[in-house]
């Protein structure tokens, strides 16, 4: 085994293991955590494929982003992870039998769509040209529709998101400032007469009264 096959297989199992424990984390933020570990894992394995755009991108936009919103969104929201992972064990088998399904069916799609001993040789001319050109010539005239469609999507997701932070629940405080903006000087401050009222010590009432028996 070569070194190129020793260093896949190493972030290979770190990809997996990440991908696992992101499930399997009792906290939201150690899922996370696994999940940028996943991520550098899939760059590093991009980088070894000579992908180098994607590798960056995917560090960059994907841990130093999403990542970030991610942890905003886990405090924002206030999940109860208790109730959510209640009967998490009892579903386990099921899932993993799924998602083994998943990895079978994903697995026998690419080999026939990847065929590696068949496959063709680029032209020179396209060998040529530098990575991040011919990525982004296939994206935007091959496949022009389905990026504008994902970034639909991801723009739904940002709107869902920013509305179900802006939810009122009646445990939260929050501050109105049009409210406070139009504050006047009477609405913080009330000057009330107060009639007075001196009260008499009780040993001078017993005197008091005393002197009158």
């Amino acid at each position: 085994m070569d070194t190129f096959s020793l260093l896949f297989y190493l972030f290979a199992l770190v990809l997996v293991y990440a991908g696992f424990r992101v499930i399997t984390a009792r906290s939201p933020v150690t899922a996370a955590l696994h999940l940028v570990l996943a991520f550098f894992s899939a760059s590093c394995v991009w980088m070894l494929l000579q992908a180098e755009f994607l590798s960056i991108a995917l560090v960059l936009v994907y841990v130093g982003a999403v990542m970030v919103l991610f942890l905003f969104v886990v405090m924002m929201l206030d999940i109860n992870i208790d109730a959510l992972r209640q009967g998490f064990w009892k579903h386990f088998p099921a899932a993993g039998v799924i998602g083994a399904l998943i990895a079978v069916e994903m697995a026998f799609v690419l080999t026939r769509g990847f065929d590696l001993p068949q496959a063709r040789p680029f032209p020179a001319e396209v060998a040529q040209v530098p990575n991040t050109k011919a990525l982004g010539i296939e994206l935007y005239t091959n496949y022009l529709f389905p990026v504008q469609i994902a970034a639909v999507i991801l723009l739904v997701a940002i709107v869902a998101a920013i509305a179900l932070t802006l939810r009122r629940r009646k445990d939260s405080r929050y501050q109105n400032p049009s409210e406070q903006v139009r504050v006047k000087k009477a609405d913080r401050l009330s000057i009330v007469k107060v009639a007075p009222h001196v009260e008499v010590p009780a040993a001078d009432a017993a005197k008091d009264n005393g002197g009158q028996a």
